[in-house]
């Protein structure tokens, strides 16, 4: 039986699990998906060493940056946004080869597109982990001008506390790359002037759990369009099957 597998830490929210290991039942795929939650990115060696079956890995936080130091070989791609989601892991006899790639920028450029509007033209990304620097590139190569944002001082950021009700109305594409928000913290959003919002604002949250977060439920109030992360789970779940069996 093959395996496949999530390394991250903690990983009570994954939505991968659910979704291979279903797949694999309704599709008659005699492999099995596990959550590998491990403390410390190390932890990935005795992983690979256990599972002689593993065929793939997905990465989530806190591990999208750290892990590339363990792979033999990294996509090009993957290696100018400087964090890998998914791992092809290859084996040759006793040596095992690990191939990093980043199916993040796919599923988010896939899913955000046809939300665009000429208006569109700038876009903020809250926070600066893994997940942001693949929407960074997404957003890029689809001709937006971003600007990171941070809850510390650090070169190319601006903070919370500096934005204002005008930067809101000119940056009218709000990604949030962080877990505010996430299950079992709903009530909590990240600290924008949302009362600058308005029907040309489109939100997008990569958290699905909730359904609708706080920052989507304070933007809609104010006539944003709002997107959770579904969809963009879904569109790279897709790639990284794709990429584990070129």
């Amino acid at each position: 039986m093959d395996i496949y597998g999530l390394i991250g830490y903690p990983l009570g929210h994954s939505f991968s699990v659910g979704y291979f290991n279903e797949k694999f039942q309704n599709e008659g795929i005699d492999a099995k998906y596990v959550n590998f939650e491990i403390p410390q990115i190390d932890m990935l060696e005795e992983v690979i060493a256990s599972n002689p079956d593993l065929k793939g890995l997905n990465v989530t936080i806190p591990y999208k940056e750290k892990v590339i130091s363990y792979l033999d070989n990294v996509s090009p791609e993957a290696r100018t946004i400087g964090a890998v989601n998914v791992i092809r892991v290859i084996h040759k006899g006793k040596n095992v080869i690990l191939k990093g790639y980043n199916s993040d920028v796919i599923g988010f450029t896939q899913s955000i597109e046809p939300r665009l509007e000429p208006y569109h033209k700038k876009a903020l990304i809250l926070g600066t982990g893994g997940a942001s620097k693949a929407v960074n590139y997404g957003l890029k190569s689809l001709g937006l001008e971003t600007v990171l944002v941070s809850r510390y001082e650090r070169p190319g950021t601006i903070q919370y506390e500096k934005l204002t009700p005008d930067d809101i109305r000119e940056y009218n594409v709000i990604v949030n790359c962080t877990p505010c928000g996430m299950y079992p913290h709903t009530n909590k959003c990240p600290n924008l002037p949302y009362e600058a919002m308005d029907s040309h604002t489109l939100l997008y949250d990569l958290i699905y759990n909730p359904d609708e977060t706080l920052f989507m439920y304070k933007g809609r109030k104010q006539g944003a369009t709002v997107v959770n992360g579904l969809e963009m789970l879904l569109l790279q779940a897709f790639v990284s099957w794709e990429i584990w069996h070129q």
